[in-house]
């Protein structure tokens, strides 16, 4: 794939594919073109957590926005794949963060709400559309709702309304997809795909999230990791610190990925 375009065509492709759509989130180069590499991967997705991480920052756009454009620059330029970007909310400008993103070669982005009233992230998701629509590119924008991160003590069938709701006003808004994260059961993602249609919901993986076989069976269109890619990654760090400071060794199998 050589060009934007393109790019961009395959990434709504693997959206609309009968196949679940796996992402092992990165968060640098070195881990952007390890998991480009496993056969199977079929595209990239970045995540704002792990980046701001890596670069001291917690979450929730405090990493300033130059920093995290370059970033995901960096992985775009260092792989072949399609690259969709965790661009959180949008750090107060969401058509312009959007187009910085595509200037750099990403072609999808994941957008909070954060559960901010309706119509403002309504407005938020059309601007990300426009943003694409103007550099003549089929952007897939993930447009992420909170309700379920956010319910606090809120009924259970009004979160999954409030989702739904959120849900189809995005994709009426442009949306290619939506993003729902959090821990959810089967009645839940069924009720959810049922409303916003089949392939046009997209999961995080969780400790205890359903099986990935169940997902692909109720039509979900992707799953991706987050910050727990980076989670696996730091334990095998932790891991190997405590063996060697006990007097071990590097682990067998280990293999030389860089």
């Amino acid at each position: 794939m050589s060009t934007l375009q393109d790019k961009a065509r395959e990434l709504q492709r693997l959206h609309a594919d009968p196949e679940l759509l796996l992402l092992v989130n990165v968060w640098d180069v070195v881990t952007a073109r390890t998991v480009a590499d496993v056969p199977g991967t079929t595209a990239l997705a970045t995540a704002s957590h792990s980046i701001a991480a890596s670069y001291g920052y917690p979450d929730g756009e405090q990493i300033p926005r130059d920093l995290m454009i370059e970033a995901v620059g960096r992985i775009a330029a260092a792989v072949d794949l399609p690259v969709t970007a965790d661009l959180e909310a949008g750090y107060g400008d969401v058509g312009g963060t959007i187009s910085r993103a595509i200037d750099v070669g990403v072609v999808g982005a994941n957008l909070e709400d954060q559960v901010k009233p309706l119509a403002d992230a309504v407005r938020a998701v059309e601007e990300a559309v426009a943003a694409g629509e103007r550099a003549g590119i089929p952007f897939v924008l993930n447009a992420r709702t909170d309700a379920f991160l956010r319910a606090g003590d809120r009924d259970p069938a009004e979160v999954l309304a409030d989702a739904i709701e959120r849900g189809r006003a995005y994709l009426d808004a442009g949306a290619s997809a939506v993003f729902a994260p959090g821990l959810l059961d089967e009645p839940t993602v069924t009720a959810l795909v049922g409303a916003l249609g089949p392939r046009k919901l997209t999961l995080i993986a969780v400790p205890g999230s359903l099986p990935l076989a169940t997902l692909q069976r109720l039509g979900v269109a992707r799953v991706s990791y987050g910050p727990w890619s980076q989670n696996v990654a730091l334990t095998a760090l932790a891991d190997l610190a405590a063996d060697v400071n006990g007097g071990g060794a590097i682990p067998e199998g280990t293999r030389r990925l860089n």
